[in-house]
């Protein structure tokens, strides 16, 4: 798939225009948001992807395939960096999210070894009260240990979702082929 980054975006005055849809990449510090782009992409270089919590720090769009663009924001939770900044993040991630209209899904990414967590749930309220469109993506399906932990950590992400999470692997690339059927469903529809 042909991808290029396109901007990294401090404030929403640096948004690129919205001329195309776009796919909004949400989750936890280091729950493997920039992994993901890269296997979607099949450019594991795209997105920066590190260890460390809270590298992506800015808004990042990326052109796909000329038909949208990927966002990658900053991650929330246990990123080491000062108060002030974890709060303009929220900020930057707020305006972008409230004020979008490009914005056609969102995907809430969670660690399938952990589930939800209290950020998470408050996500995805925020989501569901302003009308935004997701579906949850459960990574690091890879590190759960056999089949019954997997149904079991299913069990427990689905419990608090609408819809089955669609499971992913980073080092397999496990799970894109259902991820881009869910973005094709999008695109059909706004057709």
């Amino acid at each position: 798939m042909d991808a290029q980054f396109v901007v990294s975006a401090a404030r929403p005055d640096q948004f690129p225009a919205e001329s195309l849809p776009e796919i909004a990449f949400l989750g936890r510090s280091n729950v493997g948001k920039s992994s993901l782009l890269n296997c979607l992409i099949g450019n594991e270089k795209l997105a920066f992807t590190s260890a460390t919590p809270g590298r992506t720090q800015l808004i990042n769009f990326y052109r796909v395939g000329g038909q949208f663009h990927f966002v990658d924001l900053p991650g929330y939770g246990y990123a080491r960096v000062p108060k002030d900044v974890a709060f303009q993040w929220k900020r930057l991630i707020e305006q972008y999210l409230l004020h979008r209209r490009s914005l056609e899904l969102c995907f809430l990414i969670l660690d399938a070894r952990r589930g939800w967590m209290e950020q998470d749930l408050e996500l995805k309220q925020w989501l569901e009260f302003h009308n935004r469109r997701y579906l949850v993506i459960a990574t690091k399906t890879d590190k759960l240990k056999g089949q019954k932990e997997q149904r079991l950590q299913t069990a427990a992400i689905r419990s608090h979702s609408d819809s089955e999470p669609l499971p992913f692997s980073a080092p397999t690339c496990r799970g894109v082929r259902e991820i881009w059927q869910a973005i094709s469903k999008i695109q059909t529809q706004q057709q």
